[in-house]
């Protein structure tokens, strides 16, 4: 899942997280041989006790670069792959996976306990120059309250989302430049078919679809149901964010609920799946390997679902209860061929631009 992010839990309530100064390169030396650099979005997190542990089995201290969202991060990525900013990316997702792979981001490394990984996750099987790591649903989520005081039934579909009693209600992001707003386009185009979307955004615009450029925006400044949202302006009872969003609420909120204030639509789903890659240049491969290894291991994957909110890739791995009492994964979400988002994904989002934000 945001910029996964994702993610959802960009609710950023005093999640955990290791961050780091400056953005410059390791440099080399004997020093810099005992640090792993991860560059990531800004949703990474992960639980201090796990990274310690790693530092401690492997004896690599870990520094955290953030750089923006995920698309912002994989585009930065790209720009400095001569002289990376570190040994380990984490953040790609299947909808941005192809322009990461083109312009040569990664080297292959396969990853100690791929085996553990479900091989529906492993879109680079060929090449392994990238290894799943969590997956979620991008999906519209909307705010009880509003549907429960004008008493109307909360869309379930995308083909609701057009009907006129939902009219001003939806806010999502920019397909250009986020992650979640591409990944609710490519759900339109697997739905409605190369030559259907268009016609559906052209509905959706109609009925007042509103864009802003990113998830932190859409989700704590427009959405009307959202805890952490700066709730003067917050007049839209309808966001593009994730599956996993409404057990965040539960979890984050203070005082905390009883049951998630928010729901999701699951007719309109899109899977998002995430990977980790060694960078081309990395300084530290040999830690950068070590990292990744890690990033499939047990401990890692059952750490992720509280502070990233995904959910694991490794087979096994057991999620806690909270996290699925107040959101569960989609059953039938959208999907789509990384080759045909690859062939695609550049045009559709010209196209959608001129069609949405003209």
């Amino acid at each position: 899942m945001h910029t996964k992010v994702f993610v959802a839990a960009a609710v950023g309530l005093g999640l955990v997280t290791l961050s780091a100064c400056g953005s410059g390169s390791t440099g080399s030396g004997a020093a810099d041989s005992k640090t792993v650099t991860l560059v990531s979005h800004d949703s990474w997190a992960a639980s201090k006790s796990v990274i310690k542990d790693f530092e401690k089995q492997s004896g690599y201290k870990v520094k955290v670069l953030k750089d923006g969202d995920a698309g912002q991060a994989v585009n930065k990525a790209i720009l400095t792959k001569d002289n990376p900013q570190g040994d380990v990316f984490f953040g790609v997702d299947n909808t941005l996976l192809s322009r990461a792979l083109d312009n040569g981001l990664f080297q292959s490394y396969t990853a100690k306990g791929l085996d553990t990984v479900g091989a529906s996750y492993q879109l680079d099987q060929s090449g392994h120059r990238v290894t799943p790591i969590d997956y979620g649903d991008i999906c519209v989520n909307y705010d009880k309250a509003y549907f429960s005081k004008h008493k109307l039934t909360p869309p379930q579909s995308l083909d609701d989302l057009v009907k006129p009693e939902y009219k001003n209600l939806l806010v999502t992001e920019n397909a250009s430049t986020s992650s979640p707003g591409l990944g609710f386009l490519l759900a339109s185009a697997a739905h409605y078919g190369d030559s259907g979307w268009q016609g559906y955004w052209k509905k959706l615009k109609a009925n007042g679809v509103k864009v802003v450029d990113g998830w932190e925006q859409a989700y704590n400044e427009e959405f009307s149901g959202s805890a952490g949202g700066k709730k003067a302006h917050a007049d839209r009872p309808l966001v593009v964010s994730y599956a996993s969003s409404p057990p965040a609420e539960v979890i984050y909120g203070d005082p905390k609920p009883k049951t998630a204030p928010t729901g999701t639509s699951y007719g309109t789903c899109f899977r998002q799946i995430e990977f980790a890659g060694l960078l081309k240049n990395a300084k530290n491969s040999k830690g950068g390997k070590a990292f990744i290894d890690f990033l499939i291991s047990r401990e890692f994957q059952q750490d992720m679902p509280l502070n990233m909110f995904v959910y694991p890739v490794v087979k096994g791995a057991s999620v806690p209860a909270e996290f699925t009492k107040y959101g569960a994964a989609a059953t039938d979400p959208e999907t789509m061929a990384p080759a045909k988002i690859a062939a695609n994904r550049d045009q559709w989002v010209k196209s959608w631009t001129s069609l949405v934000l003209n």
